[in-house]
């Protein structure tokens, strides 16, 4: 299928499957690995979109579910899409909004059709369907838009993995068809298949005929072992087209995307960042830090030496010295430092699973 965007790769690591590249996309240049802050409501929650770009932000999420219902698509369509809704001038990537249908509303009932659900204004039956998933998307006229796909929690098992990834396959295929701007609009394909490496295996198979301009790993970070979550992650980037962007959706966590772009991930979202810090937390490269124990009432200096933003600043600073490493090929160095570092030097500490994964691209921590 069309593609409206570009993905150059300028360096690769000579030890794991870490890798460098520049997504050019409509709204300009995307330097990966990328961490993408969630902008559910079209507002990235206690910043301004000029504080983003001071942090070179380049491309974040907006949610269509949400952005849906409000200020809805008559909205969006008079004001030309998101990025003018809420003043954004760099790039926007859009979910499809079947995540919230399943995980966020009472009576959420899939069917060949689409997703039914209860309206949670007044508990009207509405129905998202693949169709009108892009017709939103296309509205809010995001640089990268996902596919409706069929939405199951990581622990599910039995038939219905295998449903939900035949499904998801006939959606993406009605979403394909349902695109009306792939001249400036990129539809990326999401991976399904739960825990079972042969679906996996089978799904990649049948979304790579498609040729979409990038794709996703999707139905992972949901309470599964991070033993399993790994070795899928792996798989599918073994597997995926060196020649498009990988997207592990839902990773946000600083070891997980460590790991992750180890095992040769491009591009990462998660809420995790955001709110965290409205419990009070801090994210640091020497780890969490706790502002609302008391310990810190009367220490005026900053929360980290050279970082004077919060913690969408941490992620896209991780990210960076990422980057950076791998052009240097320096990135295994870099890794077991970052590790020393964030568990305070305690070995004890380091994930088991994290250790494991990274053993397999070369990594002995």
């Amino acid at each position: 299928m069309k593609s409206a965007l570009t993905f150059d790769t300028v360096a690769k690591c000579s030890t794991t499957k870490a890798r460098v590249s520049i997504l050019t996309l409509p709204h300009g240049p995307v330097d990966t690995p990328v961490f993408m802050p969630v902008g559910t409501q079209g507002t990235m929650k206690g910043m301004l979109p000029e504080q983003l770009e001071e942090l070179n932000c380049q491309i974040m999420l907006n949610n269509t579910y949400h952005l849906g219902l409000k200020p809805g698509k008559e909205t969006l369509d008079l004001v030309g899409g998101a990025h003018s809704f809420q003043s954004w001038r760099n790039n926007l990537l859009t979910d499809s909004g079947g995540f919230q249908m399943v995980s966020l509303l009472k009576l959420a009932h899939i069917t060949e059709e689409g997703v039914e659900f209860a309206s949670p204004h007044d508990g009207s039956l509405m129905m998202l369907t693949p169709e009108h998933s892009i017709e939103l998307q296309n509205s809010i006229e995001a640089d990268i838009m996902m596919q409706l796909d069929d939405v199951i929690s990581s622990l599910t098992t039995g038939p219905r993995v295998e449903e939900a990834m035949w499904r998801s396959i006939r959606w993406l295929d009605r979403c394909i068809k349902a695109h009306k701007k792939p001249d400036t609009q990129n539809l990326f394909a999401i991976i399904q298949g739960g825990l079972n490496v042969d679906l996996r295996k089978q799904c990649i198979e049948e979304m790579v005929k498609r040729d979409t301009p990038g794709y996703a790993v999707g139905g992972l970070s949901g309470g599964e072992e991070k033993d399993v979550f790994w070795k899928i992650v792996t798989l599918c980037t073994d597997l995926l087209p060196k020649n498009k962007p990988i997207y592990c959706m839902g990773v946000g966590y600083a070891e997980d995307l460590v790991v992750c772009v180890a095992l040769g991930v491009d591009m990462f979202d998660c809420v995790f960042p955001t709110r965290t810090a409205r419990f009070g937390n801090a994210l640091t490269m020497n780890g969490t830090v706790s502002l609302k124990s008391g310990k810190y009432s009367k220490d005026y200096g900053p929360i980290e030496e050279g970082c004077d933003f919060h913690n969408i600043a941490f992620q896209l600073r991780l990210m960076k010295q990422m980057r950076e490493a791998i052009k240097k090929d320096e990135f295994p160095a870099w890794i077991k430092k970052f590790f020393h570092s964030y568990f305070q030097a305690d070995r004890s500490r380091y994930p088991v699973w994290a250790i494991n994964a990274l053993k397999t691209v070369h990594v002995d921590l």
